[in-house]
């Protein structure tokens, strides 16, 4: 099924959607030479899929070639519950054989909130092999996203100024939630190759609708995809009957 704003997916429930998910990313990576560029996303949505990938779906991806990256952090040390690096460490990273220059995760210690942005910045650019993105020269090949109830997608928060950055490729965000965060801005996520939302439970699916059709005033619908975009959705999140 698909409109106008990406491809939607449904599957019957949220164990459904993380297997989907693990098979949607294999099948994606798969065409891809050389190194490839992944972004994670935290939450409990993705954990499942990670720990698909890390067990049941170990030996189908080319985990020498990946490089992992985080689409937003929270402003805690790597080994805090909280953080976005722990979960994906626990879940999946812990569970293959990587190249350790390959994990990338936003630097949250001993350094300031804005050092920290920049200094992922200037991470991603030297990965990429230039200060500014270029049409047609994707930074990510897959980029995976949450889907607040609020709208929010990596750490653009609703009201921020963030919403508003075009020109920094990584910006704090001090106002909007408990903790500091480090997020990509729009336009490296948009610079990606194939971008999905991973979205389970009933309490998302006035954002996802919303999100779909547009409405300019969530964060996630101000996102102009470069490559395709789908929604990888739970049947509760989309409102269909069980």
């Amino acid at each position: 099924m698909a409109d106008e704003f990406g491809e939607l997916i449904v599957f019957p429930d949220a164990d459904a959607l993380a297997r989907g998910a693990a098979l949607w990313l294999k099948d994606r990576l798969a065409p891809l030479q050389g190194r490839i560029a992944i972004a994670l996303s935290g939450g409990s949505t993705p954990r499942r899929l990670f720990q698909l990938m890390g067990s049941e779906f170990k030996d189908e991806f080319p985990w020498e070639r990946m490089h992992f990256f985080w689409g937003d952090e929270r402003f805690v040390p790597h080994d805090d519950p909280d953080s976005n690096f722990h979960m994906a460490n626990e879940a999946l990273l812990s569970k293959i054989v990587v190249p350790s220059g390959n994990i990338q995760p936003v630097p949250t210690e001993n350094i300031a909130p804005e050092e920290s942005a920049r200094a992922y910045e200037h991470e991603l650019q030297a990965f990429y092999g230039a200060t500014a993105l270029q049409p047609g020269k994707f930074l990510f090949d897959v980029q995976l996203l949450g889907l607040g109830e609020d709208g929010h997608t990596a750490s653009l928060i609703p009201g921020q100024p963030v919403l508003d950055e075009r020109t920094r490729w990584v910006a704090p965000v001090s106002q909007g939630r408990p903790e500091t965060r480090i997020t990509l801005t729009y336009p490296p996520i948009e610079s990606s190759r194939h971008i999905a939302f991973l979205i389970s439970g009933a309490a998302k699916r006035d954002a996802l609708h919303k999100v779909r059709a547009r409405s300019a005033d969530l964060p996630a619908a101000r996102l102009r995809p470069e490559g395709d975009l789908t929604f990888l959705v739970d049947r509760a999140a989309a409102g269909e009957a069980g």
